[in-house]
C-alpha cells in the first residue's frame, strides 16, 4: 500500500463517508425510493468518485510534501543512492591504486 492510498483511506475513514453513504442508500432503499440495483449504481458511483477525490488529495499532498522538502535542500533517495554507489566506485579506484604494484619500488 503506497503512502497515497494510506492518505486516502485515512481521509474517507475519518470521516466516516463510506458508512453514511450505505446507510443513506440503504434507507432510501427501506422507503421504496430507489431500487437495490440503483443503489448499488449510486454506491458504486460515489466510491468512484471518492477514489478520485482521494487520489488528487494524496497527489496534492505528496506535492507538498516533495516541495517542502525540495525547500529544505533535503537529498532525495535517488541522489543519496547516486551518491552511495559513486562513493562505493571511488572507494575501490582509491583502494585499487593504494594496493603495491610489482613495478614500483617499495
Amino acid at each position: 500500500m503506497t503512502i497515497n492510498e494510506i492518505i486516502h483511506k485515512a481521509l474517507m475513514v475519518g470521516i466516516g463517508v463510506p458508512e453514511k453513504i450505505s446507510e443513506l442508500v440503504d434507507e432510501l432503499v427501506k422507503k421504496g425510493e430507489l431500487s437495490e440495483s440503483q443503489g448499488a449504481k449510486l454506491i458504486k458511483e460515489y466510491s468512484e468518485k471518492a477514489s478520485k477525490s482521494g487520489e488528487d488529495i494524496s497527489r496534492s499532498v505528496t506535492e507538498i510534501i516533495n516541495k517542502a522538502l525540495e525547500k529544505m535542500n533535503i537529498p532525495t533517495r535517488d541522489e543519496v543512492e547516486k551518491l552511495s554507489r559513486k562513493l562505493t566506485a571511488l572507494s575501490a579506484r582509491i583502494k585499487k591504486l593504494e594496493e603495491p604494484s610489482p613495478d614500483r619500488e617499495s
